[in-house]
């Protein structure tokens, strides 16, 4: 089977969030369970070609493409992901991707990701490559379905080519004005009030996708369910809804070549379940390196994270003062709205000896807060899939998270289902629930063979892609039975 794989940032070239993580995971192993994967990319000005050892691609080189009524040309790039046969291709267009941040509220950002789209289809053109799938991610690619269905339908080249619309998070939409239609050469006739280009006034890429798509999937089983609802479809549930039979939730797995205590590189101290006991040095290390003191018997809480609403932030902020007063400590990376940052900075200045805030990102110290810290924090509003608490359940770091999308789906309350919990869960959204939570946290942590057992399951689960791979080629079949559904 051959899959086209089309996204607006991959690790290890360009990130903004766990669409990266997926988009440089996922091709791998597929690739690694028989798929041929070809990878389609912006080259971005951020992306260095010496770096990943990038080559232009000669038969793919000022190749034109119309947007209305201007002309724009790019040239290819082409590399490998690293570690992997797969192959990325990479669009140059200085003019779209020479830009300061790789989304922006630029008049033209409608354009830059009608082009990206046309472009792959392009170069599928001049190589002959026929996918069976075109896997979109996103608004950025959420188009690519209707281009086949309208702009390319005459081309037998993508007769056979099913497509497949991955939502990572439904709050990102791609709203443009209707003119943007134009730009796209896509038929006006589609545009009216509760029509598949419409929504709120507005032309909608994501709505577009769901529409035109043979096969909807999303990060997980219970984000799939939620996105149907009112409070967690941001005004798409109906839409997602009317297309129940053909959306699937598969959960995202983790990179256990980069995510892995007993490998690591950015620890002080490897270790692995057998040998659980070296993880105090890793605990011994971050506290030294923030200055806090160490005590065995005191927890640090973990937390790696956007500092905004949606991570939680609007309930742990009225709790923190009255939960530090126990015997804890915390060790928060992140940043995000002003506000929160000036908030945690404030608190750690206040409890030098038991807070230490971090604004910015740093992959390292993500890895060594991971590994350093007894529990990790991720009381979210939602979370499509997460992989944070993926990342501390294989590290034997006991996450607390509220019961929302992929949190819900890997991580069991320990007093809800002893005999299967690998960690703490809260349903309520509010900040009385969290720090009841919390509470039990420090009790539970107290409890050696209880707290052993959470540690236990939790590095034993696999999280890899594998599994989750061979759900996406299972996926792929049933689009492919869908091809002529829409029609």
């Amino acid at each position: 089977m051959k899959v086209c794989f089309v996204s607006s940032e991959c690790v290890p070239y360009a990130k903004t969030g766990g669409l990266a993580d997926v988009s440089g995971a996922l091709p791998k192993a597929l690739t690694e369970v028989g798929i041929d994967v070809k990878t389609f990319l912006p080259l971005y000005s951020t992306i260095n070609i010496d770096d990943f050892n990038l080559k232009p691609d000669p038969e793919n080189q000022a190749i034109r493409v119309n947007l209305g009524r201007s002309t724009h040309f790019f040239n290819t790039w082409k590399g490998t992901l690293p570690g992997s046969p797969a192959e990325v291709y990479f669009i140059d267009c200085p003019d779209f991707y020479h830009r300061s941040k790789l989304y922006t509220n630029d008049p033209d950002e409608a354009e830059r990701f009608i082009f990206f789209q046309q472009a792959v289809l392009r170069i599928l053109q001049n190589i002959r490559w026929t996918p069976d799938v075109i896997h979109c991610n996103d608004w950025q690619t959420a188009l690519m379905p209707a281009f086949l269905k309208m702009n390319f339908r005459w081309d037998r080249l993508f007769e056979k080519t099913a497509t497949l619309l991955s939502i990572h998070n439904i709050g990102y939409q791609g709203r443009f004005s209707k003119d943007s239609i134009y730009g796209a050469g896509l038929p006006y006739l589609h545009y009216y009030p509760g029509g598949p280009f419409e929504f709120y006034d507005s032309f909608c890429f994501l709505k577009t996708g769901i529409m035109f798509s043979e096969i909807i999937s999303t990060v997980s089983q219970t984000y799939a369910r939620e996105i149907q609802t009112f409070e967690f479809g941001a005004g798409l549930d109906g839409v997602l809804h009317g297309r129940k039979d053909d959306l699937y939730g598969i959960l995202n797995g983790i990179d256990d070549g980069v995510w892995n205590p007993d490998s690591d590189s950015h620890l002080v101290q490897n270790y692995n379940l057998d040998s659980f006991l070296k993880k105090k040095k890793n605990k011994q290390a971050l506290l030294e390196e923030f200055y806090l003191p160490y005590d065995a018997k005191v927890p640090v809480i973990g937390m790696v994270t956007r500092l905004a609403i949606q991570k939680g932030l609007d309930i742990f902020r009225p709790i923190m003062e009255e939960f530090i007063q126990q015997p804890v400590q915390f060790v928060i990376l992140g940043s995000g709205e002003p506000e929160y940052e000036q908030f945690l900075q404030h608190i750690a200045e206040k409890y030098p000896d038991k807070v230490a805030v971090t604004i910015g990102f740093n992959e390292a110290l993500a890895h060594q807060i991971t590994a350093g810290a007894d529990m990790f924090l991720m009381p979210s509003h939602y979370e499509p899939c997460g992989l944070n608490q993926m990342y501390s359940l294989n590290y034997g770091t006991v996450p607390i998270v509220r019961k929302t999308g992929g949190l819900a789906d890997t991580v069991k309350d320990y007093h809800e289902v002893p005999d299967e919990g690998n960690g703490l869960t809260f349903f309520d959204y509010s900040d009385t629930e969290l720090l009841e939570t919390l509470n039990r946290a420090l009790k539970l942590f107290r409890n050696k063979p209880a707290w052993k057992k959470m540690v236990t399951r939790g590095m034993q689960a696999d999280f890899s892609w594998h599994a989750s791979a061979e759900k996406y080629v299972e996926l792929y079949d049933v689009a492919q039975k869908n091809l002529d559904k829409l029609d």
